[in-house]
């Protein structure tokens, strides 16, 4: 089981080592492109920065931010004015994952709907995974769910049944890159999507693998156990290493006030081996620190990391 951990670098912060710079709108129509390439630009060369910190940390699995390329709906990477060196920043990160075999991926947000009844939602979504997968193409990694792109189905619009449908229908409007990279994730809500409605709704029909969220399948099982659910998932990756997430209940760990489907600052459960490899992406809230704390400690909380956790 390799762990890794999800965007922002809480070690790296305080020396202004972040992926996610971007820019407000109106500064995005006062600036555009030149901004936004200058941006780009700075969050590549500290993504590969964060790269070397995982790896002298023997953090072999992280998932990029999808704000890397602000506004990047907008606009085609081409038109950037500093497009070239763009590529040979993000070539020379793609080099680096292969040297030292890290799996890398996306989890593009909410407003990602190729479930949803809108044309333009669904237009929109097309364009903003194909441009995620066009990064990915720019790092010259393979297309395959190696590197994989992750979204939810996103809603079921009061039939599960259709949403999958439509979801399945606009698949076949992606870039063949993207295509080959598409992954889902099962959901937190009993109204939307389970383990057994994606491999029976969409796993079957257009081949898309399937990735498991331990903590959401709590609150959305299909009637069926956790080991089952990761199985099944499991099943669907073929020769390549299953990618899932994990994470803790906020509401049961840390604060009682929130929502039950919160995640925690930090990883209090231990993470199910169930007799085969899988990369895990933790969702906790402390980031590095988190999986740092979990790797030391067997998952066992410390009032120490507490307080440097509190201090950021």
């Amino acid at each position: 089981m390799r762990l890794g951990y999800c965007c922002i670098n809480l070690s790296l912060r305080d020396q202004g080592i972040t992926i996610n710079r971007g820019m407000i709108r109106k500064t995005w129509l006062e600036q555009g492109l030149p901004r936004a390439g200058d941006l780009a630009e700075q969050n590549l060369k500290d993504l590969y920065k964060i790269l070397e910190w995982n790896v002298a940390h023997d953090i072999q699995v992280y998932r990029m931010s999808s704000d890397i390329f602000p506004w990047m709906s907008e606009y085609s990477f081409e038109d950037l004015p500093n497009f070239i060196e763009l590529c040979s920043i993000m070539k020379r990160i793609g080099e680096y994952v292969h040297q030292h075999d890290l799996r890398i991926s996306f989890h593009p947000g909410q407003f990602d709907v190729l479930a949803s009844p809108n044309p333009e939602v669904v237009s929109k979504t097309i364009y903003d995974l194909d441009q995620h997968a066009r990064i990915m193409d720019l790092m010259f990694l393979p297309k395959s769910h190696q590197f994989p792109i992750n979204i939810h189905i996103g809603g079921s619009y009061g039939d599960k049944h259709s949403a999958m449908e439509r979801f399945c229908d606009n698949f076949k409007r992606l870039s063949p890159s993207t295509k080959a990279r598409l992954v889902v994730e099962n959901d937190d809500k009993p109204s939307q999507f389970g383990v057994i409605d994606l491999f029976n709704g969409v796993y079957k029909v257009v081949g898309c693998p399937i990735t498991f969220d331990h903590f959401h399948h709590r609150f959305c099982t299909n009637d069926i156990s956790a080991e089952q659910a990761a199985l099944l998932a499991a099943s669907t990756w073929g020769d390549i290493t299953p990618l899932q997430h994990f994470s803790s209940s906020k509401s049961l760990y840390e604060d009682a006030s929130v929502i039950n489907r919160s995640h925690a600052d930090y990883v209090y459960d231990s993470i199910p081996d169930y007799g085969f490899d899988v990369d895990v992406e933790i969702e906790a809230k402390a980031k590095d620190l988190a999986l740092l704390r979990y790797v030391a400690n067997d998952g066992l909380f410390t009032e120490e990391l507490k307080f440097e956790f509190e201090k950021i």
